[in-house]
């Protein structure tokens, strides 16, 4: 091991001079030490001292001038966040788990990330008790004992994750803990079952560790609505069975976000379906980038939260009755259905209601009418935006994934192109052109129609209000005398 070499950024190599002081001693473990070693990207740093994790955090916090939290008072866990030119960066830190380190590292989730470096020591001597560096340098994920993910069932999904992310192939034995205790999973708290999924979705290749979940039973276990679209057969034009089109749609959402991302690569646009979605969406790709970039709670990203969207899209299919329809079968309604799941899923995972909302409103609405129709209309896009307010744009990248996932390689040009015009109409509409379809200033409000028509308070007078805005999109309607004219129309015609 005397032939590694760790990168450490200039903040942490800050700290460990910064805090030469301690009398206790502290050590930086786990994921941190992993990707110093693997010269990966360090965002969040745990340390393990033999002295109040609280008080550490705290000390941390102060001399790199950022904010401290107590994150768990009862286990004396404290999380300092600094800002640095590199973006934020998280220490965690806690005492030791165990009687020493040792103790803490061993009982640990997997080898290598049972590793440590004494903080205020050499920050190039790795501390490694049961052979994680070997199984680094192996690229191998083993786990630290014979009941490591026994004694916590989120270490399934966490193993699944940290392979797909890191490249590692599972060795056998840890296979057969992770088969053996997925059905344990939902033994642990739902916040950690929903941030764990949320992460595997914001990995580079989310379908990939999808597949894996599944394959060792932990998807099933997390999300059993999406057990019965397994080999659920699907008429043409789908040309695949309900859970391989989903995965394929989750996968088409992730290239197709991967277009609109400031990073991209030219790889992003080599095909022709994401290379006219580049093209079309061109102009819109920095409100885009901004619009998918923002942050949930608990720092939660709104890109993981659409991938889970595509992934609940269809499942009421497996709940609905199917029918048919001349020589095609059908699932008549399961758009509702998978909006009904979903919310309730969501709701079980404590998601925040707002995000709730949001994925319930796009899985509901993901076969927009309007992006396909042949004759798009101010007046539909003008429906399109009340309806569904920023969700829209949202709405607009899942019907266009779903479709890719349907088809396959199997692409009607023309209509991947009708629908590129449409959608292209519909966000030129939303951020370029607000005012006119989307929100037309006021000319006259309801308390104000009420007194020149004399009606009542009633649903009537919002159905007035939208006709009003209509007219105002189409050109008909300019001044309130002209909006007046159109709801004494209205209300004559209804007689």
């Amino acid at each position: 091991m005397s032939d590694l070499i760790l990168v450490w950024s200039e903040t942490v190599l800050d700290l460990a001079e910064l805090l030469s002081d301690l009398r206790e001693p502290a050590y930086i473990v786990g994921g941190a030490v992993r990707d110093a070693v693997l010269r990966r990207p360090i965002k969040d740093v745990d340390i393990a001292t033999a002295g109040s994790g609280i008080a550490l955090a705290k000390k941390i916090a102060n001399r790199l001038k950022g904010d401290f939290y107590a994150l768990d008072t009862g286990r004396d866990v404290g999380r300092a966040l600094v800002d640095t030119p590199e973006g934020r960066l998280i220490f965690d830190v806690a005492g030791f788990r165990g009687a020493d380190l040792e103790a803490d590292l061993r009982d640990r989730d997997f080898t290598i990330n049972a590793l440590a470096v004494h903080l205020t020591g050499d920050l190039q001597k790795v501390i490694d008790p049961i052979g994680g560096i070997p199984d680094l340098l192996n690229r191998v994920l083993r786990r630290c004992g014979p009941t490591s993910v026994w004694d916590d069932p989120i270490r399934v999904l966490r193993a699944v994750r940290q392979s797909v992310q890191l490249g590692f192939r599972i060795e056998p034995e840890t296979i057969a803990d992770l088969r053996s205790n997925a059905p344990r999973l939902m033994e642990t708290s739902p916040e950690r079952v929903r941030d764990e999924l949320m992460r595997m979705l914001t990995l580079p290749k989310p379908v990939s560790a999808l597949r894996v979940a599944d394959a060792v039973g932990a998807l099933g276990v997390a999300l059993p609505e999406l057990i019965p679209l397994h080999n659920l057969k699907q008429s043409p034009p789908h040309v695949a069975d309900a859970w391989n089109h989903t995965l394929a749609v989750v996968d088409n959402l992730h290239e197709m976000l991967g277009t609109m991302s400031p990073t991209r690569g030219d790889e992003a646009t080599s095909q022709f379906s994401m290379g006219m979605i580049a093209v079309a969406f061109g102009r819109f790709r920095a409100r885009l980038e901004e619009h998918f970039a923002k942050v949930w709670p608990d720092e939660r990203s709104h890109r993981a939260l659409l991938l889970l969207a595509a992934l609940l899209h269809d499942v009421g299919k497996g709940a609905v009755m199917p029918a048919s329809k001349g020589a095609r079968t059908v699932y008549p309604q399961h758009e509702q259905a998978s909006a009904t799941i979903a919310e309730t899923k969501l709701s079980d995972l404590h998601f925040s209601s707002a995000e709730r909302d949001r994925v319930t409103l796009v899985v509901r609405n993901h076969s927009s009418a309007e992006v396909w129709t042949p004759q798009l209309t101010p007046v539909l896009m003008h429906r399109y935006w009340r309806r569904l307010g920023p969700a829209g744009v949202d709405v607009i990248f899942v019907t266009l994934a779903d479709y890719l996932g349907k088809v396959g390689p199997k692409i009607d040009q023309d209509r991947w192109l009708q629908a590129l015009e449409n959608t292209k109409l519909l966000l030129s509409a939303y951020f370029e052109e607000y005012e006119r379809y989307v929100e037309p200033p006021t000319l006259i409000n309801g308390s104000e129609l009420m007194k020149q028509l004399n009606l009542k308070p009633s649903s009537l007078v919002g159905d007035l209000l939208q006709i009003i805005r209509e007219g105002q999109v189409t050109g008909d309607v300019e001044s309130v005398e002209d909006a007046l004219r159109v709801a004494r129309a209205r209300l004559n015609h209804n007689g």
